[in-house]
């Protein structure tokens, strides 16, 4: 998989990241997910995982053709909210080794592969009440 960077969110030590892929997937690295009051409110199947990352991580969708990267719908792959501003995002582990390398990857931190329209539904306007759990 080759994946082409879109931007980051950093400070000294944190780097969620987010790329998109030549598969049509957009790659989002963000913090593991360690603080237990968060992980009882997950249902992580096998094969899957859930990072932590800004909100404002998805303004760098704007370097893939996007008009926004602000969410206006949180819905899966966006599965919790936090009150200090960070969102968990859920999806299939991403172990392509090809893209790993092109990756820095410290300890602390994973990455999920997400489909390019899940991530596009997120911007779209909300017909509706999104159902979406705050932590």
């Amino acid at each position: 998989m080759k994946l082409r960077f879109l931007g980051k969110n950093s400070t000294p030590g944190d780097s969620p990241t987010l790329y998109v892929s030549d598969r049509d997937s957009y790659v989002v690295q963000g913090w593991k997910v360690y603080a237990n009051d968060l992980l009882m409110q997950l249902d992580v199947p096998e094969g899957q995982t859930a990072v932590e990352v800004p909100t404002e991580l998805f303004k760098h969708l704007t370097e893939d053709g996007q008009e926004s990267g602000e969410i206006k719908r949180f819905i899966a792959p966006i599965v919790l909210t936090t009150e200090q501003g960070t969102c968990i995002v859920q999806g299939p582990v991403m172990r392509d080794a090809e893209a790993l390398s092109q990756m820095r990857l410290p300890d602390y931190e994973d990455c999920i592969e997400v489909p390019r329209s899940s991530v596009m539904a997120l911007l779209e306007e909300s017909g509706g009440v999104d159902h979406q759990r705050p932590a």
